[in-house]
């Protein structure tokens, strides 16, 4: 009789858990607000010293003034928030957040298509999902900004693009709406069996096949300019081939070409691919990147390093804790992620990921740039994100303590202004 009535019970109160994260982000102030802090990391130059006892305004969405409080008055009716440390809103370089959903069920796991081995042309605006509780959960923990899309697992896996986590439509928050191309090279992205790709070799013949397609696509005038370009009126293709087109835009640098590569082997061949093709490359994963940093940081290839905490086995079984600093002090561009997580939650949470790297060679400012600073100037949204500067979006972070301690609590999360309830 107890398990009869505890079993409804029971599921209500998980459908509240998943529900109300999604019903809190409806509690909004107009973008009115002024955030008040102790401790304020601007993150606008390498080695400034913090705020101490600072104020951030927002106007209109925008980051109107910033400066000490005893100087910095709070215009009268704007939303005040106080806390103990205020960071720009946290950026997470690379995860799947809102593609994949909370449930692990069938329905909300579009990250990753099995079809075919190569499929740039799959859009990641068309699958992510604005209200999932996962975006929600992780915007409770101070990510405003995050590069989601197509995971690691095929060839080409498809795009990528970057939002903003605030509730609403896809259209409202993106930011980017095509960062990347998104690649595999190694066991994770082998087809079992006989099925094409099997081996590296394979996997690289067949990428070298695609983009060598593109070029010749290229120089056929098959190429679709994008919209209102100055040619966009010159080119008038016989027939469309949206695959061939999203590779022709890595050719023209248009769009990067990212590639999750964890062996140095598989690294040396994405270096080398880059080269042979003058496209723009981005590393992703890259877990012996530590064995091939003179070559890395002579081809300017950025990288976005596997998350710290995860598991060492498989193609991650030599990978390092201190990876990350070794590649930020040899002068080499490093942003961090979440990653993928095939159990729930779906993901790892950036704020810690970042932590784990301050206590393992990266000091503390190191450490947060990799969440701020570095991802936005690697995506070229540091107009926008990345940092608290005068007419910046209002994306703030505020916590009750040292932002990497475990104990300390994302006490708000500031969106374009409007404030989202912490953890």
């Amino acid at each position: 009789m107890m398990k009869q009535l505890f079993r409804p019970l029971a599921s209500s109160l998980y459908s509240a858990l998943l529900i109300a994260p999604l019903l809190l982000s409806c509690s909004l102030t107009n973008a009115q607000v002024a955030i008040k802090a102790k401790t304020i990391y601007t993150m606008t130059t390498p080695g400034q010293a913090p705020l101490l006892d600072g104020v951030i305004i927002i106007t209109d969405g925008k980051i109107a003034a910033i400066g000490p409080a005893a100087s910095t008055p709070v215009p009268q009716g704007y939303k005040l928030i106080t806390g103990a440390v205020a960071t720009p809103g946290l950026i997470d370089a690379r995860g799947t957040v809102g593609v994949s959903g909370i449930l692990n069920q069938r329905q909300d796991q579009d990250q990753l298509e099995r079809s075919a081995p190569v499929q740039p042309e799959l859009r990641a605006i068309d699958a992510y999902n604005p209200n999932d509780p996962l975006v929600a959960w992780v915007r409770s923990l101070g990510v405003t900004t995050i590069h989601t899309g197509h995971a690691p697992g095929e060839l080409i896996s498809g795009q990528t693009c970057i939002v903003k986590t605030a509730p609403g439509t896809i259209d409202q928050n993106v930011l980017v709406e095509t960062a990347t191309v998104a690649a595999t090279l190694g066991p994770w992205g082998q087809r079992a069996g006989n099925a094409a790709p099997g081996t590296r070799a394979k996997m690289v013949a067949m990428l070298r096949e695609e983009l060598t397609a593109a070029r010749e696509y290229d120089k056929k005038g098959g190429q679709v300019p994008l919209p209102g370009s100055p040619e966009s009126e010159q080119k008038t293709p016989p027939a469309r081939n949206l695959r061939t087109e999203t590779l022709v835009r890595v050719l023209k640098k248009q769009v990067p070409l990212m590639v999750t590569a964890n062996n140095a082997q598989d690294i040396a061949s994405a270096l080398r691919l880059a080269k042979e093709f003058e496209f723009d490359l981005i590393l992703d994963s890259a877990s012996e990147s530590y064995l091939m940093i003179p070559e890395l940081k002579a081809a300017g290839t950025p990288v976005i390093i596997h998350p710290t905490m995860f598991r060492m086995f498989g193609e991650m079984q030599n990978m390092s804790l201190e990876t990350c600093g070794k590649l930020i002090n040899a002068g080499i561009n490093v942003s961090m992620q979440s990653g993928f997580e095939v159990y729930v939650p779906k993901t790892r949470v950036v704020l810690f990921e970042a932590a784990i790297a301050a206590a393992n060679g990266c000091t503390f400012e190191q450490a947060l740039a990799t969440i701020t600073t570095q991802p936005a100037k690697l995506f070229k949204i540091d107009d926008r994100v990345g940092s608290l500067r005068i007419g910046l979006d209002g994306d703030v972070a505020v916590f009750d303590g040292d932002p990497f301690e475990y104990t300390t609590h994302c006490t708000a999360t500031i969106i374009n202004g409007q404030i989202y309830p912490g953890r």
